[in-house]
């Protein structure tokens, strides 16, 4: 019973404060109409990517996980093996990089802009393939767009004062490679909004 009762407080500690990176239960649809919630759209290239770890998150939970009586079972061998980990992704581990802006499609822009990404739904990747991205992005504080799926898990942004890369909950990201049909349907769908904005400017 003693055993029981130790298995089934690690098993709850996992459920509550250590779920994985992917905390969706099923993909929802990519809506490109939802680039109507950017703040800024631009097309560029990504450097200095790097996953920002919450350390102290880590530290909460191997100090839980410390405290419980049995470290003997298999299950809290696995779960301290993965808060320890140097590779394990949690929810609140986000991606950190620069933008190397060649064209902006919506709003003002620097040469270089720093971003975040929160991709707590799904994780983000360790690293970026090399070529130019079309990437919306938001104001942290900003409306994002609806949830379309059963559930998700969305975790406050650790950097208020950066944009943060637009995405709906349990959907893609809107990050599309430059050339991609993505990248030249949110074109599309800009476009009318450019050209009256160049119009009136003109005027």
């Amino acid at each position: 019973m003693r055993k029981f009762r130790s298995a089934a407080m690690i098993s709850l500690i996992i459920m509550l404060v250590a779920q994985p990176a992917r905390a969706c239960t099923l993909m929802a649809d990519l809506r490109l109409g939802d680039i109507e919630h950017a703040s800024v759209v631009v097309v560029g290239r990504i450097t200095n990517y790097e996953i920002v770890r919450d350390m102290a998150f880590r530290k909460q939970h191997k100090e839980r996980l410390e405290r419980l009586a049995d470290k003997t079972s298999e299950l809290w061998k696995r779960e301290y093996a993965r808060v320890t980990s140097e590779s394990e992704q949690f929810l609140s581990d986000y991606a950190r990089f620069d933008i190397l802006v060649d064209e902006v499609l919506v709003g003002q822009s620097p040469a270089v802009m720093s971003v975040t990404w929160n991709n707590s739904t799904f994780g983000e990747p360790e690293k970026m393939k090399d070529g130019a991205y079309l990437i919306a992005l938001r104001e942290p504080d900003s409306k994002t767009p609806p949830l379309r799926g059963p559930s998700a898990t969305v975790v406050p942004n650790k950097e208020p004062q950066s944009l943060t890369v637009l995405q709906a909950p349990c959907a893609s990201a809107f990050i599309f490679e430059a050339t991609s049909p993505e990248a030249k349907s949110v074109r599309e769908i800009l476009m009318p909004s450019r050209d009256t904005k160049e119009n009136k400017q003109h005027d």
